[in-house]
């Protein structure tokens, strides 16, 4: 057997899916200090900010990974991350896509 330990990828999904449960549930009441809970557009920006973020750091995972300074757990943890990341990325954005296009059938 490989000494490379298994990595399951629901592990990263259920980790997502946490965070994103968070979000929620921190822009469902009032944030500290602030009185109000965060529009939708500054939710949207700040998600859109954190997956860039996750994007770059594994890409510089991988590119330290090639050059030997991250290990191989490091390099798939990262490009996992990433791939769930974007893939999310995607969902969000096809659903904004639809939910436009039906705003546009609407009669007036």
């Amino acid at each position: 057997m490989s000494d490379i330990p298994f990595i399951q990828p629901n592990s990263l999904i259920q980790a997502a899916y946490g965070k994103s449960k968070d979000l929620a549930s921190s822009a469902a009441g009032p944030q500290s200090g602030q009185g109000q809970a965060p529009d939708f557009a500054q939710m949207l920006r700040n998600s859109a900010a954190e997956a860039v973020e996750t994007v770059r750091e594994g890409d510089a995972t991988a590119a330290a990974g090639l050059t030997g300074k991250a290990g191989l757990q490091q390099v798939v943890e990262a490009t996992m991350a990433m791939e769930s990341t974007v893939k999310v990325s995607i969902a969000v954005r096809d659903k904004l896509v639809e939910a436009y296009q039906e705003v546009l059938r609407m009669p007036l």
